[in-house]
């Protein structure tokens, strides 16, 4: 392998996090979800009742590819959409009840696929790399490389992969 792309930090952040979504696909598989829909249900348990605008936004895809996983996951009734009351255009997204035991198993198998990737890694190493990888987003998003709005720590909370 070409030792150049060995200590490329954008290659090395790409293959760690493919790495991640493969080993938490490969492990949900059984689930039933597509990592999409598991993704939805994971930022609505932060912001549910958020419009579906907003939510398409802060999960950096189209609002009509949102509204795909949408119509998915309300035929199979873990979400639904209510109108807003302040906005006749726009819709709200809710979580069902059903969807709080699949997102403790999802955040489970999350905590499982980061303890294999963090094994034998001390606590200290891994509060200076996260330390170093949060300063390094920070600064992207300072320079402009984030356009919209740049991602608070709690925005990723247990969506390891």
């Amino acid at each position: 392998m070409n030792k150049h792309f060995d200590k490329s930090l954008g290659f090395a952040i790409h293959d760690v996090a493919r790495l991640l979504r493969w080993s938490f696909d490969r492990q949900s598989a059984s689930l039933g979800l597509t990592r999409a829909q598991w993704s939805v249900l994971a930022h609505l348990s932060r912001r549910d009742g958020v419009q579906q605008k907003d939510l398409a936004q802060v999960m950096d895809i189209t609002p009509i590819t949102l509204a795909r996983h949408l119509d998915r996951l309300e035929v199979d009734a873990w979400i639904e959409r209510r109108d807003d009351p302040d906005d006749r255009r726009a819709k709200r997204v809710f979580l069902n009840a059903k969807a709080r035991p699949m997102l403790d198993a999802l955040s489970s198998l999350g905590q499982k696929v980061r303890e294999t990737a963090l094994q034998g890694i001390s606590p200290d190493e891994e509060a200076q790399f996260m330390a170093v990888l949060l300063r390094i987003r920070e600064n992207l998003a300072a320079a402009g490389h984030d356009c919209d709005t740049p991602c608070s720590p709690a925005d990723h909370e247990d969506i390891d992969p």
